[in-house]
């Protein structure tokens, strides 16, 4: 997944979740791969917090959508417009999941990088 800049390049296009319980979004990356990095780029406006507490799932399961997979990383606060990459350590799966567990939150996702073999 990509950020797109409008034409005039002051702003990017993200994915974003509404407000809800535990947000979560998927890729499904159609067949087993062995992940070794994962880069989360933030949105370059003031919403900081909606890229903090993020963890990066990553496995075969679709038992809670997913979200139950191994753990890759937990972010922290991503500043504006920045990145935040993750080592997997070739951690298996066909899917990668970003999820906020427990409370209610918007999940912001400008661009998602997820590398493997």
């Amino acid at each position: 997944m990509e950020c797109k800049p409008t034409p005039d390049e002051t702003h990017t296009y993200c994915s974003h979740t509404a407000y809800q319980l535990k947000p979560w979004w998927r890729l499904d990356l159609l067949d087993i791969y062995y992940i070794y990095n994962v880069t989360i780029t933030n949105r370059g406006d003031g919403w900081l917090h909606e890229t903090a507490g993020v963890e990066i799932r990553i496995g075969n399961s679709l038992e809670n959508n997913g979200n139950n997979n191994p753990r890759c990383g937990v972010t922290s606060l991503v500043p504006a417009g920045s990145s935040v990459s993750f080592s997997c350590g070739g951690m298996e799966g066909r899917y990668v999941n970003m999820y906020i567990p427990k409370i209610q939150a918007t999940l912001t996702l400008c661009e998602v990088e997820v590398y493997g073999t």
